[in-house]
């Protein structure tokens, strides 16, 4: 009861901080439905003329459809490299008595703190090179690249938490490493697989930079560069369209937050805990 009675006056603050927040998503929502007169902030009458990207064809521009499926199978291709790698790689890390393991540890780490845009020019000669520019598949085994060495970071510390003696008892029953890894340690850090998922989903589907640099054509735009796309035309230029596609792009990372805030605080913490 005393418990409860302390985290009243933190929920009440939280809460004044977040609705603001709060409002103006409403407010953007109600705006995307509405038209409003010049100068005046209060709707005068409904409307769906802004969604209708839903339905038409913008000029110059591929359907919003193409764009959504472009940029969900940019994330979750992503998703899944980073999650297979991260894996093995993390394990690799936490378990094996490799030969360079504090060199290979320290360059994931070097590798982490490069920022993306100083690697853009050469990026873009090498997949120009092997023929990727211009491709979903080069800018998704960029970024999963770039995703990968957070990934294994995070991946070794779950493993780092899981009891040596659960391997052991495994290879004493005759399993394999293989087996071992697969049956018995993966289930123990399912914490961290999912939230490190769920990480390298939303890096994915909010990335501008590299689908932007190394993949503008429309059959491979995704939301971010078709939503940018918008500002740079002068001459057609429609705040409230603009609005409504922003929130089309926004509601996936919303729903996903609300579902899976409490797995996403998993990430940093121990791999045994659920």
């Amino acid at each position: 009861m005393t418990s409860n009675y302390r985290k009243w006056p933190m929920t009440l603050f939280l809460g004044i901080l977040t609705a603001p927040i709060i409002l103006m998503y409403f407010y953007l929502f109600v705006d995307t439905v509405t038209n409003s007169p010049p100068g005046s902030m209060i709707p005068n009458e409904w409307t769906l003329e802004h969604w209708r990207f839903l339905w038409q064809t913008l000029p110059g521009k591929p359907t919003i459809w193409v764009a959504t499926w472009n940029t969900f199978l940019f994330a979750s291709s992503t998703t899944l490299i980073v999650l297979f790698i991260s894996s093995a790689a993390g394990y690799s890390l936490s378990r094996l008595n490799m030969p360079g393991r504090s060199f290979f540890l320290g360059g994931v780490m070097v590798l982490h703190a490069f920022p993306t845009v100083t690697l853009l020019i050469a990026i873009f000669l090498i997949l120009q090179m092997v023929g990727l520019y211009n491709t979903l598949t080069g800018v998704i085994l960029v970024k999963a690249s770039l995703e990968l060495p957070f990934g294994i970071w995070i991946m070794k510390g779950f493993y780092d938490t899981v009891p040596w003696e659960i391997e052991m008892a495994g290879i004493q029953d005759g399993a394999s490493r293989f087996q071992v890894w697969i049956q018995l340690v993966l289930p123990q850090v399912k914490p961290g697989i999912f939230s490190l998922g769920i990480f390298s989903f939303l890096a994915g589907w909010s990335e501008f930079i590299l689908p932007l640099v190394l993949a503008p054509n429309n059959d491979v735009q995704v939301l971010s560069v078709y939503l940018s796309s918008l500002i740079f035309d002068e001459t057609n230029f429609d705040m409230g369209l603009f609005k409504s596609i922003g929130l089309f792009y926004v509601i996936p990372v919303i729903i996903l937050f609300l579902f899976f805030q409490n797995k996403l605080m998993n990430i940093y913490s121990g791999g045994t805990q659920g």
